[in-house]
């Protein structure tokens, strides 16, 4: 029977690939935030830091809670559709799907002081909120010509020997993903208004995460003389854990037209489990016996991710509009996972192929008697050192709110996103490329 190398060519390599996602990779994926909300601090882009009296806006800047004068509760509906076009050697395939999640959920009650006093009132809120939404699938499949697992040093082990096979015509490669879950998380704000000119807030947030990707990578060779070989391996990451933040915030209104704020959010602490499988099979044609090997782990572990500042500026015209505008500065540099003598490695990647990510959004809101018009816009730098434009996140949001009440509205907005990132999926092969657009539709009752 003639020697196969299919092992030492094919399984070291395999495993060394980047399908699953990595821990490195991982921490910036915990480390985001797609920002679900009511449909009126969607429509805006999220520009709320400065203006507050939305449940959301508490996410942002907590002293937002401070300018409701009553009480108030809001809850939320979210359709998403994504649509990920993946490119690999000149094959491409339009990938999409679509997601319904009650994304947002809150109350706010207002305790007014002494009328004698200059501290007006303080309001107690809690909100419900998406932070991550995971699930999403694509499929990206082409030919690169060169064999992945060539590449491995032990090729030379026995290389001298005429019986053996090389399988090293290559006839496809193939690649699913699928990923799913939620990290969302619980907001308990409190916030002060002194004299109507200041408000004064603090927020603590639990989170809770649960992440789940499958990844199938398949080829398929032969060696130019009949034999074939068919190799597939799918790896099956879940990871699960929970965390919590704080956050503090200050909005100032000088004049009743303008209002400023700044806000500080500290780094989201986690502790996390991952649990994994890699499932590797192989089929030869001239032998009847299959390969597979399948490995599995479990670790816990910690992640800190990036705190975040933001400044907020926002322009009020009477009862007729506003524009908002909110900075927000994150150094994806301090992202760190321990124990730190485990992830040495991890964490100098991190340090080295990350850095600080700028994001603006500017929102606008212009009210026709019981109808209000929105519209914003976004832009949020990619963390990666040396991505390309088009690696960064831009978008855009409409929307419009109808009083169905004296203290009841319906609002509705859409936001679109749209952004590229690499995948490489092969070893031995260039990256795949994923065009990303996410819509989402959202529907609040106030």
């Amino acid at each position: 029977m003639k020697k196969i190398l299919y092992l030492s060519l094919l399984l070291i390599p395999l495993f060394n690939q980047a399908q699953i996602i990595s821990t490195s990779d991982a921490a910036v994926l915990f480390s985001g935030d797609e920002h679900y909300g009511t449909a009126r601090f969607e429509a805006l882009s999220g520009a709320f830091g400065a203006l507050g009296g939305d449940m959301s806006a508490t996410e942002i800047n907590p002293a937002g809670l401070g300018i409701f004068l009553n009480n108030e509760s809001a809850l939320s509906l979210a359709y998403r559709e994504t649509k990920i076009n993946t490119s690999f050697y000149n094959n491409t395939i339009k990938n999409s799907d679509q997601y319904l999640n009650f994304s947002q959920a809150g109350g706010v009650l207002v305790f007014n002081i002494d009328d004698n006093s200059n501290w007006r009132h303080v309001a107690l809120g809690f909100n419900y909120s998406i932070v991550n939404d995971f699930s999403n699938s694509f499929i990206m499949e082409g030919n690169s010509g060169i064999p992945d697992f060539l590449e491995d040093p032990f090729l030379n082990s026995d290389s001298n020997n005429s019986n053996d096979v090389f399988y090293n015509q290559v006839d496809g490669q193939s690649f699913i993903n699928t990923t799913s879950g939620l990290n969302d998380k619980f907001t308990f704000s409190l916030a002060a208004n002194y004299n109507d000119k200041l408000y004064y807030g603090f927020s603590i947030s639990t989170y809770n995460l649960d992440y789940n990707q499958i990844a199938d990578l398949a080829e398929s060779n032969h060696d130019g003389f009949g034999n074939t070989l068919d190799a597939s391996l799918i790896q099956n990451l879940f990871t699960t854990g929970t965390g919590f933040s704080v956050g503090f915030g200050i909005i100032s209104k000088p004049i009743d037209a303008v209002r400023m704020g700044i806000a500080y959010r500290s780094p989201i602490w986690y502790n996390l489990t991952d649990i994994y499988t890699d499932d590797l099979q192989i089929n030869v044609s001239n032998n009847a016996d299959a390969f597979t090997d399948v490995t599995d782990g479990i670790f816990d572990y910690k992640l800190s991710t990036p705190s975040t500042l933001t400044g907020s500026f926002a322009y009020l015209f009477g009862k007729a509009g506003l524009v908002s505008i909110d900075y927000t500065y994150k150094d994806y540099q301090n992202t760190k996972l321990r124990p730190t003598a485990v992830f040495m490695t991890e964490n100098q990647d991190l340090a080295t192929n990350l850095r600080g990510a700028s994001q603006l959004k500017i929102g606008t809101e212009w009210r026709f008697d019981l109808m209000s018009i929105r519209g914003g816009y976004s832009y949020e730098q990619s963390p990666y050192n040396n991505s390309l434009s088009s690696e960064n996140l831009t978008g855009y949001s409409l929307g419009l709110g109808y009083y169905i009440g004296k203290r009841s509205k319906l609002d509705f907005a859409y936001t679109n996103t749209k952004h590229s990132q690499p995948y490489a999926f092969l070893q031995a092969s260039d990256a795949g490329n994923l065009d990303i657009e996410n819509s989402r539709i959202t529907a609040t009752l106030v």
